[in-house]
């Protein structure tokens, strides 16, 4: 007799749950576009259309719509807006794999579908944390808990298998007062004060009247304080100011390893480097030469007599093998003494493949020119040149702030060379110029930026550009920096006080749950059945 009840209440459960499960599909569909909207609209605060306001706005909607999720729809509502994000956000990947590597369109569509989707990864784990470990509403959620875990996540992106901290939040802030803080605690604190803005504008929607006093203040505070922090000298001058000149020879990517252009491009830059002679600092741009270092080591030398006769220094991005038939990715530098710097930091399916063996296989089958390339050290001197000590970066590695800090206790400018025609006429070289200006307001030193062609261009101390050659042109571009010293409080700190802050903020929000459940358990149960 006590069976049948519960085997007609098992089923009429299950019928009941299939039915729930189903209208809960039906609610949850517009709450995943809407994630994915809002992840494609964030794309849009960067460089090149700067619209600033999203990369607040943004984030705001996503919070506002785990308001309430169970961890599961939240999960996939935060996967929706990681893919919206870097769906339309890195589709110039596509073009370095299929246009630049001739990769078939099939394994080019999937390889970025694998970036995405593993990008998306990481805002699954948070929307499932934000559901899991903190209050379900309230300004220890909105204010404290969201931005902290958000911060922690977009942390962790950036370094976690290599990382790839494109896109991080703070790097939308390059023109704003908010850039005030960068000398203070980096690109991602940044993030945290965006972040901390977008759990005000929830709460500013949903919290009581005090609650809304206090995100008002914490929305509004920053601003003001950022453009007064802009005024404050970090840095002091050093030395002389040094004459600059930048060679950009804008020649297509598409052609550039072509056996018959490898002569008309030394000649260009021969032609180029000849205009820029009498400059303190001459740079050449990534991998400028079609050509290996050791190849070349005649025309080399006629450029170094050349530049020694005017007081000049080169310092020039080029290929070289080693004597292990290992490739690197380097910097030549032609001053009293002679230096290499490798590359450490190299660029997924770009320079190097995380792929499996038969699709490595079959890139080397198709001859793709030095497709693989060996890092170099982690730790790396900086080096003399034009009468100051430079602090080298090659391309992707000025996305790793953090990594480079060691060599501002020295360095008095910043040069970074990199080759963004891999990726065409796309967004990816706005965005990684906004990467790069971020560097130089969070060192509070210059920053001489030479691109194959564009966006070359020197950035001055707290990230204005002085000057910018016309890109897809070749260009000699010339002006005058002062070198700086002495360190900015982040350069000391590193991203390890904002860290630590957002793993105490996550953790107070997180008590704050405990707390509550263990006054009232039986509503805490109901609440995880509820939510299940």
């Amino acid at each position: 007799m006590p069976r049948a009840p519960a085997v007609a209440g098992g089923a009429g459960a299950a019928a009941v749950g299939d039915g729930l499960s189903r209208a809960a599909l039906r609610r949850a569909l517009p709450q995943y576009a809407g994630a994915f909207a809002a992840g494609a609209l964030l794309t849009c605060a960067f460089a090149p259309l700067n619209l600033w306001p999203l990369a607040i706005a943004c984030p705001a909607l996503l919070m506002w719509l785990w308001e309430g999720a169970a961890p599961r729809r939240a999960a996939w509502c935060g996967f929706c807006f990681g893919a919206g994000t870097f769906a339309f956000g890195t589709p110039w990947l596509y073009i370095s794999i299929h246009d630049v590597a001739q990769a078939p369109i099939l394994l080019a569509l999937a390889l970025v579908l694998a970036l995405v989707l593993i990008m998306a990864a990481y805002h699954w784990l948070l929307g499932f944390l934000s559901a899991w470990a903190l209050p379900a509403s309230g300004p220890w959620r909105w204010l404290v808990g969201l931005p902290a875990i958000w911060l922690l996540i977009e942390w962790w992106r950036g370094w976690f298998v290599s990382g790839f901290p494109w896109l991080s939040l703070g790097y939308s802030q390059t023109d704003t007062w908010l850039a005030g803080f960068a000398p203070l605690i980096g690109v991602y604190g940044l993030s945290a004060l965006l972040l901390v803005g977008s759990g005000a504008l929830v709460a500013l929607v949903r919290g009581s009247r005090a609650v809304r006093i206090v995100a008002a203040a914490l929305l509004l505070l920053p601003w003001p304080l950022g453009a007064a922090l802009r005024s404050i000298d970090w840095t002091q001058a050093s030395g002389p100011p040094v004459s600059v000149a930048i060679l950009q020879g804008a020649v297509p990517q598409d052609l550039k390893w072509q056996a018959d252009n490898v002569e008309p491009t030394r000649e260009l830059y021969t032609q180029l480097n000849q205009q820029a002679l009498g400059a303190r600092l001459i740079i050449w741009p990534e991998a400028a030469l079609p050509q290996l270092a050791n190849e070349v080591a005649r025309y080399l030398g006629q450029q170094y007599s050349d530049a020694r006769r005017h007081g000049s220094d080169l310092v020039m991005g080029i290929l070289r093998v080693d004597e292990n038939d290992k490739y690197y990715n380097s910097i030549l530098t032609l001053a009293d003494q002679v230096s290499f710097y490798d590359k450490h930091h190299l660029v997924p399916f770009a320079e190097y493949f995380p792929v499996p063996g038969f699709i490595r296989s079959w890139l080397e089958f198709m001859n793709l020119p030095y497709s693989d390339f060996t890092a170099g050290a982690a730790r790396q001197p900086t080096v003399a040149a034009g009468g100051t000590r430079l602090a080298l970066g090659i391309c992707y590695e000025d996305a790793y702030g953090s990594v480079n800090l060691q060599a501002l206790a020295s360095a008095g400018l910043l040069v970074n060379v990199t080759n963004d025609a891999w990726f065409g006429h796309s967004w990816a070289r706005h965005q990684h110029f906004q990467i790069a200006r971020m560097r130089a307001i969070e060192a509070q030193r210059p920053l001489l930026r030479a691109a194959n062609d564009g966006i070359s261009a020197i950035v001055g101390a707290r990230g204005q550009i002085l000057a910018q050659a016309v890109q897809f042109k070749p260009t000699v571009l010339r002006g005058t920096v002062q070198p700086r010293v002495g360190l900015p409080p982040y350069a000391m700190v590193g991203n390890w006080l904002i860290v630590v802050s957002g793993l105490l903020g996550a953790a107070a929000a997180a008590g704050v749950k405990r707390r509550k459940s263990s006054r009232n358990p039986d509503r805490a149960s109901r609440s995880i059945i509820h939510q299940l």
